[in-house]
């Protein structure tokens, strides 16, 4: 999938919609897990299924779902002599659905099961619950975000989900934007300290910074902001937060996301406030994993 960049008025506040997976990283990282489940071997597998037997299997799915994990499936089974993928990323997939043909070492194939699937079922219910928020009608031009909340050590894997599923991928760490909340007002000893500390330290990269009242934004008019997260306001706060910041002589270029408490339900309230977007960790965190099964042949 080709990289689908959004970029913003302030041409400094920008949004990417597909992540390029290394191969070697995802590689290493599903050897880890397979280390994780078998330590010291498949007790039960290598009991009666000789080393050199070879098997054929497919990997099926159980629900109407988005799948995702292309890249995940052939690095999981790298070694195999056939992987066979019958869908890509995005596709949409019903019950029954032969996802992939799989031919090799019985034994691979078998110990790895568990994992492979875990995956998978992971990475399918994060891009089916986000699709499900992509096909809500929003304004041209608005756009959903995800957040920093997904699971330790599989951040890359779960934003990738994410763009697949139709939405963009927020900062994908600490180290990707600088975002500025009341704590670290308190430890600048105040926001113009903290937003000057942080245009000499990186000059180059866009600052943003997240309240939950409007009463915050009067004293950020004298800064130069690139972004404003409206944290936890309903939908009439956040229209007024709006108003206010466009009526500034810059108001028209600064990015205005909302955050906190935003659903299904609650999303197309949102979504007409005239925000540029909305992240929500309920993409990652509510994902359900999808019911996939490996069947031996």
């Amino acid at each position: 999938m080709p990289l689908d960049t959004k970029l913003f008025p302030t041409k400094r506040i920008k949004f990417d919609r597909t992540l390029t997976l290394d191969g070697d990283w995802i590689r290493s990282q599903v050897l880890r897990f397979f280390s994780e489940d078998a330590p010291h071997g498949d007790l039960t597998t290598e009991s009666f299924v000789p080393p050199e037997d070879v098997a054929s299997a497919d990997i099926i799915a159980g629900e109407t779902s988005v799948f995702a994990g292309t890249e995940v499936l052939r690095h999981c089974f790298f070694d195999l002599k056939e992987v066979n993928l019958l869908v890509e990323d995005g596709d949409s997939v019903e019950v029954g659905t032969i996802l992939a043909n799989l031919h090799g070492s019985a034994r691979d194939i078998l110990t790895r099961e568990r994992v492979v699937l875990n995956l998978l079922q992971r990475l399918c219910g994060i891009a089916t619950n986000v699709k499900r928020y992509i096909d809500i009608p929003a304004p041209e031009g608005f756009i959903i975000l995800d957040t920093r909340k997904t699971t330790p050590g599989l951040r890359k894997l779960e934003k990738y989900a994410v763009a697949v599923g139709g939405a963009y991928n927020h900062r994908m760490d600490l180290s990707s934007a600088i975002l500025i909340k009341d704590n670290h007002i308190v430890a600048a000893g105040g926001l113009k300290n903290a937003e000057a500390f942080a245009r000499s330290t990186h000059p180059d990269v866009p600052v943003e910074l997240e309240i939950d009242s409007i009463d915050q934004i009067e004293d950020a008019q004298e800064i130069e902001l690139d972004g404003f997260l409206l944290d936890n306001m309903n939908p009439k706060e956040v229209e007024a937060c709006v108003n206010l910041i466009r009526s500034f002589p810059s108001g028209e270029s600064i990015f205005i996301e909302a955050s906190g408490g935003i659903n299904l339900e609650t999303f197309p309230e949102y979504a007409w406030t005239g925000i540029d977007a909305v992240s929500i960790g309920a993409l990652t965190t509510s994902a359900r994993n999808i019911d996939l099964r490996l069947d031996l042949k």
